[in-house]
């Protein structure tokens, strides 16, 4: 059977690249699994790394190193080899490499029009990529069926040696219904007992709000590495937002934050589908974008015409685009002096309203927020793409696998060797 299905993530986020200090009691195989598991971590991020960088770098002597690396590569989770190149003299130190190949996660999303479905590799390599149409009106749960089979398909391309550690799901909270309505709908408890259903062996999904697992995305890989307090601001048919506060996700009880599209903003503003009235998503959304340039809000293929319009310097277009950077940079104003975040990423449709429009957006935070919350404030444009959500969901996955490398699947079976 499938391993328990969370209904959220809990306790990722994390990237600790060094090994933390060494809990008081700790015995030497809990201190050395926990090297593994920094070593492993590091080599997942940073791709092919000398065994000389790994032991700079992780501060840890030359000889714990090179057990580590081949404890590693006993469990088949990297190999090592001489570097491509030497530039002095001497013996050169070997690389160490994950099996991007042969161990690997799988990766779903249920985005507000497509299903996608990749199998990532170890290093966060996607090896294959296969993605619908989603219908309107499909739930989530109706979504799994779909999904499943992309991943069956995919499965018939993989080496009988490869080793799955483990799977998960991004969801966004807002579906389009046949009459054109937006509804709300977040992570159902639900959808894990689908997901089990579909895939009743192997190790398990989890599953998550796409807006915080393309956060993590954006932090592990992307344009926040490195920084661990961070908003990603997701636009799509709503708004939402992936908020990390030192290193880690904040997901709120049973998983529901992040939802600051309905932060009220006017309340004089429109109707919402959440039945408030005025919240930001009614002024900075897509659908607010095509309604200023006076096209059809529901004809989501027109904001990229509208937004090379602008580009273009038509009145009318570049007005629409001023206006929704206006609102987009007040809610940002205001999650800015909450949070105290040290970077603001722009993610989904808002990537490109922000790109159009950022000086408008900084303008609004050149006044509002308070100095001392904006005085270091980066404000970024999404690197990853469409692909961040499965870089995210593969990092949910390998997560079980990177705190402790002798615990999942094949890593297990190594051979017994003296603990570091």
């Amino acid at each position: 059977m499938a391993a328990p299905v969370r209904a959220r993530p809990t306790g990722v986020g994390r990237t600790t690249e060094s090994p933390l200090p060494a809990v008081p009691g700790a015995s030497q195989e809990e201190i050395r699994r926990q090297n593994l598991g920094a070593v492993l971590r590091y080599v997942h991020l940073h791709g092919p790394t000398s065994r000389a960088e790994l032991t700079s770098q992780l501060g840890l002597n030359r000889s714990t190193i090179g057990a580590l690396a081949a404890d590693l590569v006993a469990g088949g989770l990297v190999t090592e080899g001489a570097p491509a190149s030497v530039r002095r003299a001497g013996r050169p130190s070997l690389v160490v490499s994950p099996r991007s190949d042969r161990v690997y996660a799988h990766a779903l999303s249920i985005d507000a029009d497509r299903l996608r479905a990749a199998r990532v590799g170890l290093g966060g390599q996607i090896l294959d990529l296969r993605e619908i149409p989603r219908l309107s009106g499909t739930s989530a749960i109706d979504a799994v069926r779909p999904l499943a089979d992309l991943v069956r398909d995919m499965e018939r391309s993989v080496a009988p040696d490869a080793l799955l550690v483990g799977g998960a799901v991004a969801v966004t909270d807002t579906t389009r219904e046949p009459d054109g309505r937006i509804r709300i709908a977040g992570v159902d408890e639900t959808l894990g007992v689908a997901l089990e259903a579909e895939f009743s062996a192997g190790p398990g999904f989890v599953t998550g709000d796409l807006a915080d697992i393309a956060a993590l995305a954006e932090q592990v890989r992307g344009v926040a590495t490195g920084i661990d307090d961070v908003i990603y601001l997701h636009g799509d048919l709503g708004i939402s937002a992936g908020i990390i506060v030192g290193g880690r996700l904040v997901i709120g009880h049973r998983g529901h934050s992040g939802k600051v599209g309905h932060m009220v903003v006017n309340p004089n503003g429109l109707p919402c589908g959440c039945g408030s009235r005025g919240c930001w998503e009614t002024e900075i959304s897509e659908a607010a974008l095509l309604r200023h340039a006076g096209r059809n809000p529901s004809d989501r293929a027109a904001v990229a015409e509208v937004l090379r319009a602008a580009a273009d310097g038509d009145r009318t277009a570049s007005a629409a685009v001023a206006q929704v950077a206006d609102w987009l940079g007040f809610g940002v104003a205001n999650l800015v002096n909450v949070v105290n975040p040290d970077a603001v990423v722009f993610g989904g449709s808002l990537r490109d309203i922000f790109t159009a429009g950022a000086d408008v957006v900084r303008e609004r935070l050149d006044t509002m927020p308070l100095p001392a919350s904006r005085e270091y404030l980066r404000l970024r444009a999404a690197a990853l793409g469409r692909d961040a959500v499965l870089i995210g969901a593969a990092e949910l996955a390998f997560d079980k696998l990177l705190a402790d490398p002798l615990n999942v699947g094949v890593a297990g079976q190594m051979d017994p060797v003296d603990p570091i």
